[in-house]
């Protein structure tokens, strides 16, 4: 992975982890757990999506939608456990 991909990733990684905890409405994680959220939620969505059969596309801004989903469903079940 070049230097410019992780970038991109990490800004990738950032955007949808805040996105994310603005929907779930846990409050934000800071800076790090925002991006840590992200990232996973990047693996989640990646993971998830093609196996349902969607598609969202390449580019920038279907890679934000796919970890947004990913990050969305992530946080939901750390709320899960978190209450259980």
């Amino acid at each position: 992975m070049t230097l410019e991909g992780l970038i991109i990733w990490i800004i990738v990684g950032l955007i949808a982890g805040w996105l994310a905890g603005q929907l779930v409405k846990g409050g934000g994680f800071g800076l790090v757990g925002d991006l840590i959220v992200g990232l996973v939620g990047a693996v989640i969505g990646g993971w998830l999506l093609p196996l349902i059969g969607l598609s969202l596309g390449g580019g920038i801004i279907g890679e934000i939608i796919t970890a947004l989903i990913g990050a969305v469903i992530f946080l939901l079940i750390l709320r899960f456990i978190r209450r259980a």
